[in-house]
């Protein structure tokens, strides 16, 4: 009947900064830290629960043990996962199998399908997402040859934008831009170009180019996103996506609102500003950087104050 509030976990990668220091006030790693795995119940990276009734306990635990506490919700696994991402470098080139994919390729992982919010970026920083290759052998062709202007489609990108990323789509985020992503709780990811980077040991990351081949989507599958914006009173409530893993919004919160947490479980992060959220008497103050689970017999909940969240739940 609590909100389940969690710590943080951090991963330092190659292309990270300290972007999430700096924004967010983390205490992370190194000035290489990449990402913040901020709702987690993956066994790469469980989140922690930090107060209440089941603190110190791991999502993956309550998930296993606990599972009333999210609308006994059908899957093996925890079934999202939170992250925010410091694109201080070009991430790779790179895509990620669906369901059935991994499910015969990689036991025990869901498929990745996933989205982003831009929550920050240097101006004219870029995204790629899709490519322009109209068969299998075109795609493998330029590949081979490395003639990646002809082959990827750049976005440049601004704060408050957002994108959808379904499995078998071969993406990157590039360099100077901190996103929020939502996906599926999965770490598969094949790697199609690093830039031919080393790591501190002196050795190139491993490329998966034969597994990618297999998995990109031949032609690029073109996905329109068509947000819808609810007015209630000064506060705001945009629906980003409503996908088959998925539904993303966005809360831009200045007034208070009464809400009833109507699904299995809701995923929310502060991106910015404080608030104070109250649910069943007790009042709890928010503020940019928390990351917490609104349980399945929460119910109604008050928001108040001046901040932006964005806030997910599995497909139901």
């Amino acid at each position: 009947m609590q909100p389940l509030y969690l710590n943080p976990v951090f991963k330092e990668r190659i292309w990270g900064g300290s972007a999430l220091y700096d924004q967010f006030g983390y205490s992370i790693p190194s000035k290489k830290t990449g990402e913040c795995w901020a709702i987690s119940g993956h066994s790469n990276g469980q989140s922690i629960v930090k107060a209440g009734k089941y603190k110190g306990r791991t999502l993956g635990d309550l998930w296993e043990n606990n599972r009333e506490l999210f609308g006994n919700y059908p899957s093996p696994v925890f079934p999202l996962l939170t992250k925010i991402l410091d694109a201080n470098a070009d991430l790779s080139i790179q895509v990620h199998p669906d369901d059935e994919y991994a499910k015969k390729y990689v036991n025990g992982e869901l498929g990745k399908t996933e989205c982003w919010y831009i929550v920050d970026c240097k101006e004219n920083a870029e995204i790629i997402l899709g490519h322009f290759a109209k068969s299998k052998m075109e795609l493998a062709d330029r590949v081979e040859k490395g003639q990646w202007d002809k082959l990827l489609n750049r976005i440049i990108v601004k704060p408050g934008d957002f994108f959808y990323v379904p499995s078998g789509t071969i993406h990157a985020l590039c360099e100077g831009i901190l996103v929020l992503e939502t996906q599926q709780s999965s770490d598969i990811t094949y790697r199609v170009y690093d830039y031919n980077r080393k790591d501190r040991n002196g050795k190139k990351r491993e490329l998966h180019i034969e597994k990618a081949l297999e998995v990109i989507h031949v032609p690029c599958i073109k996905n329109q996103i068509e947000p819808k914006v609810e007015k209630q009173g000064k506060n705001t409530i945009t629906t980003f996506i409503q996908a088959r893993e998925f539904t993303v919004y966005k809360w831009e919160i200045y007034e208070e609102a009464k809400m009833v947490q109507d699904q299995p479980f809701q995923l929310v992060s502060l991106i910015n500003g404080t608030g104070i959220l109250t649910a069943n008497g007790e009042t709890y103050t928010i503020q940019k950087g928390d990351h917490f689970i609104l349980p399945a017999q929460i119910g109604m909940i008050t928001i108040n104050g001046d901040f932006e969240a964005l806030v997910s739940h599995p497909r139901t």
